[in-house]
């Protein structure tokens, strides 16, 4: 792939990663309620979700996909239940009493935020529509398509880790209160309520798409 074509799929696909969607109102969720390492683990999760849809693209499964309306809506309505479910827990928490120990949600969490990020993403079809619009328009007909697929892929990926980080950076800081371990009962319940309006956003930004 020659450095133009690079650059051009680059600005195509920057406006897409930066328009609010699932992924980026999970990432803020998880920034806004854990600080910028519970951010940042969500990143990993939902690029390591974009990686699963380029090696689908890559072996073609996704054209299959593409081919079946049933499974299309199917892999989307999974995903805003997905969300959906992700919000309500949240927001449940919200109208609960009672501090938060951090400590112990830092210990409990990592895993978590990495896995619900990863399902993000996977479970978001239009993640997968992308690669079927876009990629096809910046690949070579003479060149072989499954290595055209992965560079491009890498590249969209590489795109979606610098703009989520920078975002769980910026609201991040601060959020966990600075060296405190514990966080307040009311402030607790504001996070979780904040950050379950993001989630339920995103539920019905898939949902009416």
């Amino acid at each position: 792939m020659d450095l133009h074509t690079a650059l051009l799929f680059c600005a195509t696909v920057f406006p897409l990663i930066c328009t609010p969607g699932p992924d980026m109102l999970f990432v803020a969720s998880q920034s806004l309620g854990g600080g910028a390492a519970a951010g940042l683990r969500a990143t990993a999760g939902v690029c390591a979700g974009y990686l699963l849809h380029s090696l689908l693209a890559a072996l073609g499964l996704a054209a299959l996909v593409a081919a079946s309306p049933p499974l299309f809506q199917a892999l989307r309505w999974i995903g805003v239940a997905y969300l959906a479910w992700l919000a309500f827990k949240l927001l449940r928490s919200a109208l609960r009493r009672g501090a938060l120990d951090a400590q112990a949600v830092e210990r409990g969490g990592r895993r978590d935020a990495l896995r619900r990020g990863f399902l993000t993403a996977a479970l978001n079809p239009k993640g997968m529509m992308i690669y079927l619009a876009i990629l096809p328009q910046f690949m070579r007909a003479d060149a072989p398509a499954a290595a055209q697929a992965v560079a491009l892929s890498a590249l969209f990926v590489a795109g979606c880790a610098l703009v989520y980080a920078a975002l769980s950076l910026l609201l991040g800081r601060g959020a966990r209160g600075g060296c405190a371990t514990t966080l307040g009962g009311r402030r607790r319940r504001w996070i979780d309520g904040v950050a379950g309006g993001l989630i339920a956003a995103a539920a019905g930004k898939l949902a009416l798409s």
